[in-house]
């Protein structure tokens, strides 16, 4: 049997950084998923929401990689990876608002879009045009939103990635 060398705290958080990479690698899955096979559009603040899962998925991978080596690093990496879903969890959270209309969201997706003034500009661009609202939610699970369940998952991400970046400092 191989013995890891790997100490029992740096394992921890190299097992902590596996499931908070699982989940993330599948609720970015899921979104597309959603996205492409089950036709749901989604909407400029969706969209936004992404971009934590696509940075947080390669920075977990390298600070796993750095975990045995370079420990400080690798509790920097998911501290850094943490505060990512701690903001996406906030951004979520707006938007789960917007779409229970507490308060208005932005104009970019929840406005009217201008008219053009000549009736033949009109046609192409009903043609053309796909509005996603931001502001009404497409699909509910148990009361949430996608925007809801984003916010719940992207909180559950930033324990994982906190308790990560502990068990990884731990001293030497």
């Amino acid at each position: 049997m191989l013995e890891t060398s790997l100490r029992p705290d740096h394992a921890n958080a190299y097992r902590l950084g596996g499931l908070g990479l699982i989940i993330s690698v599948g609720v970015i899955l899921t979104a597309l998923g959603f996205e492409y096979l089950g036709g749901y559009a989604p909407c400029p603040l969706c969209l936004i929401q992404r971009y934590a899962f696509y940075a947080g998925i390669p920075l977990t991978f390298l600070a796993m990689a750095l975990v045995a080596e370079r420990n400080r690093i690798a509790a920097l990496l998911f501290f850094a990876v943490g505060l990512g879903y701690l903001a996406n969890a906030g951004l979520a959270s707006y938007h789960a608002g917007v779409e229970w209309h507490f308060w208005p969201g932005p104009d970019t997706c929840t406005a009217a879009q201008a008219l053009p003034a000549n009736p033949a500009d009109l046609l192409k661009g009903l043609e053309s045009a796909r509005v996603v609202r931001c502001d009404e939610a497409t699909w509910r699970l148990f009361g949430l939103s996608f925007a809801g369940w984003n916010a719940l998952i992207s909180l559950a991400l930033f324990a994982i990635s906190l308790q990560a970046a502990f068990a990884a400092k731990a001293p030497d």
